[in-house]
C-alpha cells in the first residue's frame, strides 16, 4: 500500500504499535503515519520492521522500529520508555501483538500457557500501565487493543488463545473506566478470520471458518487496520470502552 501522508489528522501525534513486523500490525502502522502520526513500529523481525520503516520514510512519514518480544513486565516496561524517548510523547497505543495457538486443551502445556498469556495478556497490562498514566496527565490518548471473535464465544481448540483475548476485553473495559475520565479512549477491535501471514498455515481451515460468516470470506490486513485507526482518530471522540466487531457478520449471528 501506499504510505504517503493524506491528512493531519494525527499530526503532532505519537503512536506505538507492537507486533507491526507484518499482517494486521504492519498496515496499521502505515495507516496511521498516513494520517500524519510519528510511528514506534514494534516486533521481533528487525528486517522487516525496518523494511516498514523505510516504506512509511519514503512516503514522507516518520517511523522508528523498536524491537522488543514483550515477554514478561520488564520488556514491556522498556519497549514503552523507548518509544517515548523517539516521540517525546506516546498519544496512541495499538495493542496488536499475539500469538495464537490452536489445540484441545488437553494438548496445552504450562509452558504454551504462560506464553500465550504473557504476550496476550501481560504485555498489553504493562504497556497500558506505563503509558496511559502520561496521557491522563496530557489529558489525551488513545489505547487501541486488538482481540478476537472466539474471546466471546466457545469454539472448540481455542480455549487458550479465546481465553486471553476474553481477558482483554474486560480489560478494555476496565481501563476506559479508569482512565477515561482524564481524556484516555480505550476501546477494542474483534477481527474475524484474516487472511495474514499468521494464518496462512490454517490454509483451507480459514476459508471454511469464513464461509460460516454472513461475509462468506476472511478479512484483509487493511480491513481490520482501518477500523483500528478509527478508534485511534479523533473521529471516534465519543467512543469509548467498546468493542467494534469487524468479523464479517459473526458477532450478530
Amino acid at each position: 500500500m501506499t504510505v504517503e501522508v493524506t491528512t493531519g489528522e494525527l499530526a503532532g501525534q505519537g503512536a506505538l504499535v507492537t507486533g507491526a513486523t507484518k499482517g494486521i500490525g504492519r498496515v496499521t502502522a502505515l495507516m496511521l503515519a498516513r494520517l500524519g502520526a510519528e510511528v514506534v513500529l514494534s516486533g521481533r523481525d528487525e528486517q522487516q520492521g525496518k523494511q516498514a520503516v523505510e516504506e512509511i520514510l519514503a512516503g514522507g512519514g516518520r517511523a522508528h522500529f523498536a524491537a522488543a518480544d514483550l515477554r514478561d513486565e520488564a520488556s514491556a516496561r522498556s519497549l514503552a520508555r523507548r518509544a517515548t524517548e523517539l516521540l517525546g510523547h506516546v498519544d496512541v497505543l495499538v495493542n496488536n501483538a499475539g500469538v495464537y495457538p490452536f489445540a484441545p486443551t488437553t494438548d496445552m502445556t504450562e509452558q504454551d500457557f504462560d506464553g500465550v498469556y504473557d504476550v496476550n495478556v501481560k504485555a498489553p497490562f504493562f504497556l497500558v500501565a506505563e503509558l496511559a498514566p502520561a496521557m491522563a496527565r496530557r489529558g489525551r490518548g488513545a489505547v487501541v487493543n486488538v482481540t478476537t471473535m472466539v474471546a466471546e464465544y466457545g469454539h472448540s481448540g481455542y480455549s487458550l488463545y479465546g481465553s486471553s483475548k476474553a481477558a482483554i476485553v474486560l480489560l478494555t473495559k476496565s481501563w476506559a473506566a479508569e482512565f477515561g475520565p482524564r481524556g484516555v479512549r480505550v476501546n477494542a477491535v474483534s477481527p474475524g478470520p484474516t487472511r495474514t501471514e499468521g494464518t496462512a498455515p490454517m490454509g483451507e481451515d480459514l476459508e471454511a471458518l469464513a464461509r460460516t460468516l454472513p461475509a462468506g470470506r476472511p478479512a484483509s490486513p487493511e480491513e481490520i487496520a482501518e477500523a483500528i485507526t478509527f478508534l485511534a482518530s479523533p473521529r471516534a471522540s465519543f467512543v469509548h470502552g467498546t468493542t467494534l466487531h469487524v468479523d464479517g457478520g459473526r458477532w450478530a449471528v
